[in-house]
């Protein structure tokens, strides 16, 4: 037994917890879209709801931990705001029934937490924009200690637990310890340490390997991942999903390649932790690497956004030299 275990299964509670009431929230249809924030990415009802039961997880069994969230209640404690504060209301008493407004709020703001020596991140819905259009989403759980991903936890809702099966169960965990592998299983199933061991795809030619990467192009560049995976060897059409479940897939070895380079139209835009803390940890136990375009770790100590870090490449570990070279002889064009 590894020292993160209950950390481990908190994490998997609360993140199944999550996906139960973001599913409900999408089954339904309840009406989701409620705020455009300040980048103009939609939040909903159940982003909302997913951070509030997950951090009220966290602050009863973890209090000292803090929690660096994606979301707050400013806009929910408006009187504007009202209405979809009794909607996400109502949706967490289904899990928590004695839960009130004020508790929901302050929940939510429980994820307002400062980086440091240790704190949880947290993406309630990694992927709003295919949360809304009935695709993929993930939410996205990760312990931070001393800078390093120790626990991290991936909820899946609509990813088949096999992608090359034909009506395989939809519903995906990914659960994954530094130093113990990752493992994945059937959302839901409950115990974290049950599930099947995965590991990345193996093999660098590019015979039967995918690249993967953002249904959405606001922030990443796809003509130059097209080109630098074809200069590793990689000419099948990309695997294109929302949010973290591309690392997920990565992990398992649906694909060999996934990659974030910053777009030309957005050339100072900076990663957030939570959405790539997790993922990362689910890939490199299960055999991969992740580093940023220059070859880096990527920084999940410096703050909310990784300053540090500019793009991101993730791949089985074999390619990832060969990614980097190409990048920096500007097969792909250089980093700007």
């Amino acid at each position: 037994m590894g020292g993160f275990d209950r950390e481990r299964d908190v994490a998997v509670e609360a993140v199944t917890a999550a996906a139960k009431l973001t599913a409900a929230v999408r089954a339904e249809r309840v009406d989701p879209a409620t705020f455009a924030k300040a980048d103009r990415s939609p939040v909903t009802i159940a982003d909302f709801g997913s951070q509030a039961l997950i951090c009220q997880r966290l602050r009863e069994v973890f209090p000292a931990d803090a929690v660096v969230g994606e979301e707050d209640a400013d806009a929910l404690r408006t009187p504007e705001g009202a209405t979809t504060l009794a909607a996400v209301t109502a949706q967490v008493r289904r899990l928590l029934p004695g839960a009130g407004a004020a508790d929901v709020c302050d929940w939510i703001d429980a994820g307002r937490g400062a980086v440091g020596r240790r704190f949880w991140t947290l993406d309630p819905i990694d992927g709003t924009k295919g949360f809304l259009r009935d695709d993929q989403y993930a939410i996205a759980l990760a312990l931070v200690v001393d800078g390093l991903v120790e626990v991290a936890a991936l909820a899946c809702p609509a990813l088949p637990l096999a992608a090359d099966r034909r009506g395989s169960p939809v519903g995906t965990l990914f659960i994954a310890v530094r130093g113990q592998g990752t493992r994945m299983a059937p959302l839901g199933a409950g115990v974290s340490g049950e599930g099947v061991p995965i590991h990345v795809a193996r093999g660098t030619g590019s015979r039967g390997l995918r690249f993967t990467e953002s249904v959405e192009a606001a922030h990443s560049d796809q003509a130059r991942h097209a080109v630098l995976a074809r200069a590793v060897g990689i000419s099948a059409p990309p695997l294109r999903m929302d949010s973290q479940a591309k690392y997920g897939a990565l992990a398992r070895g649906d694909a060999a390649l996934y990659l974030r380079l910053p777009s030309p139209r957005t050339p100072d835009y900076r990663e957030k932790i939570w959405d790539h803390a997790a993922g990362s940890r689910i890939v490199e136990e299960a055999g991969g690497r992740v580093t940023d375009a220059t070859g880096r770790p990527l920084d999940f100590a410096g703050g909310r956004a990784m300053s540090g870090s500019r793009g991101i490449v993730v791949s089985n570990g074999e390619l990832h030299e060969r990614v980097l070279a190409a990048l920096a002889v500007g097969d792909a064009g250089p980093l700007r």
